[in-house]
């Protein structure tokens, strides 16, 4: 049974999804056993509380630079004897020391077909907004391992949503988690678990 540690920075939409799936049956192989927040106030902790999972407050504004934070983290994966690592709205970058640790164990999902609307200053709501603006009319989510390039990780899952015509960002974006990130997520952490993604050449192949 493999540790599974997420990450989280606020209200922990897409680690409640992992949580109904972990209950449910659907993730095999794995059980979360570890929070950990960049913010002390994210309601993400809550959740995770709730449900008897241990949590842990990494605050980001406390540490000086980058090298720092992230060697806090990676600490505290080591200590939790993390197996997998979830991003799951982890709003903080962390170096390159804590990617190669976790090489092809660590995971994200992305509001939005990778390589469309990602990268550098893409996320949130920032996301749903440029969609719109570029009128595209299919849209979704991805979940990619997380590597030292933003968002330039094997593709694991993907999931396309339709973008309609009358779509605030608000009204797009909740479409996306429910139709797609909340889905595709605990998917992809499962196959994880199971050792059914193999990577080569920077693509994942998912086994049957």
């Amino acid at each position: 049974m493999k540790n599974i540690v997420v990450l989280v920075s606020g209200g922990g939409t897409n680690l409640q999804a992992l949580i109904d799936s972990q209950k449910n049956g659907e993730i095999t192989g794995g059980k979360i056993t570890c929070v950990i927040s960049s913010k002390p106030d994210a309601y993400a902790l809550e959740r995770a509380r709730k449900n008897d999972i241990k949590t842990l407050v990494l605050e980001r504004k406390l540490y000086k630079s980058v090298a720092d934070y992230s060697r806090a983290v990676l600490d505290a994966l080591n200590e939790e004897k993390a197996d997998i690592v979830v991003y799951a709205g982890f709003m903080t970058i962390l170096d390159d020391s804590v990617c190669s640790a976790y090489e092809n164990k660590m995971v994200n999902v992305h509001p939005a077909l990778i390589p469309s609307f990602c990268g550098k200053g893409y996320y949130g709501l920032h996301v749903h907004e440029e969609v719109l603006r570029r009128g595209v009319k299919v849209t979704g989510a991805t979940v990619h391992f997380v590597t030292s390039e933003c968002d330039g990780g094997p593709i694991i899952l993907q999931k396309a949503v339709e973008v309609r015509n009358d779509d605030t960002p608000e009204i797009l974006q909740k479409r996306v988690m429910e139709q797609a990130e909340w889905k595709i997520l605990p998917m992809a952490v499962s196959l994880l678990c199971e050792d059914r993604i193999q990577v080569t050449d920077n693509v994942a192949h998912i086994i049957d």
